[in-house]
């Protein structure tokens, strides 16, 4: 039932709130971090999770998919029209609790991805199905691409609210790990080293690096790109230190 429902619904994903397209000599610096489940968060829906967040929309909510859950689901039984699918592409993640009919990937290339919203230099988040199809058919060549059912998203001020209450660590996002081979490490590597950093000054996310790009042709959830709440600033999603009683909080498992 659940990859039946996945494949129907998953052409809806390419409804998006259209902006303009900045000039492709002016790429915007990245704006994506992790959240980090601490080990006394229980919240099933996000117990030992790693959650790469970025901001789709300038002034939007926040939108993150969680990393480390692979699903028995492959990508291939979920979109039979997607063909042949690399064995390599073909695992099927949970990524989050909210719209789990609906599929989003996350690409790693060197080239730049007309069709996606660029979370770090070289990653991108997507829900086009025709761009899907095309790094599939390796019409488009990409180090990397995993798909996700399903997202996390946040109402104005909510994450924000979040972090500062307790239960998540919050940390720069990098490709290595997003693209980790061996995902069940992925949660407790990252605490190890929030854990032997505890004590060292964490230099603070960069206002700059908050500021996402245009989402036009991207395909994200038009539910996503409505969501609108005013422009966070960069304190409201610092970690300075990596303690316990600091940043991070719970997360929005009742969305």
């Amino acid at each position: 039932m659940f990859r039946r429902i996945l494949f129907t619904l998953l052409s809806i994903t390419a409804l998006v709130v259209m902006a303009p397209v900045p000039a492709a000599d002016v790429a915007p610096l990245a704006n994506g971090v992790f959240l980090v489940a601490k080990p006394e968060l229980f919240d099933p829906n996000f117990r030992e999770t790693v959650v790469l967040i970025t901001q789709p929309v300038p002034g939007g909510g926040p939108l993150g998919v969680i990393l480390n859950r692979p699903s028995e689901a492959r990508l291939s039984e979920a979109w039979p029209d997607a063909g042949a699918v690399p064995e390599q592409f073909d695992t099927l993640y949970g990524g989050g609790p909210v719209g789990r009919n609906r599929l989003l990937f996350l690409i790693r290339s060197n080239e730049r991805i007309e069709k996606g919203l660029r979370v770090l230099d070289d990653v991108y988040l997507s829900g086009d199905p025709a761009l899907l199809k095309n790094i599939v058919a390796a019409e488009i060549k990409v180090k990397a691409v995993r798909a996700y059912a399903g997202y996390a998203g946040w109402a104005p001020r909510q994450l924000q609210a979040e972090i500062a209450a307790g239960g998540w660590y919050v940390i720069p996002a990098d490709a290595d790990t997003i693209f980790t081979a061996d995902v069940a490490t992925m949660w407790p590597a990252l605490i190890k080293r929030i854990t032997l950093r505890s004590t060292r000054f964490v230099p603070p996310v960069r206002e700059s690096e908050l500021i996402p790009e245009s989402v036009a042709a991207s395909g994200l959830p038009e539910p996503i790109a409505k969501i609108q709440t005013r422009q966070s600033s960069a304190d409201e999603l610092r970690c300075t230190q990596m303690h316990a009683d600091e940043c991070p909080g719970p997360p929005c498992s009742r969305r």
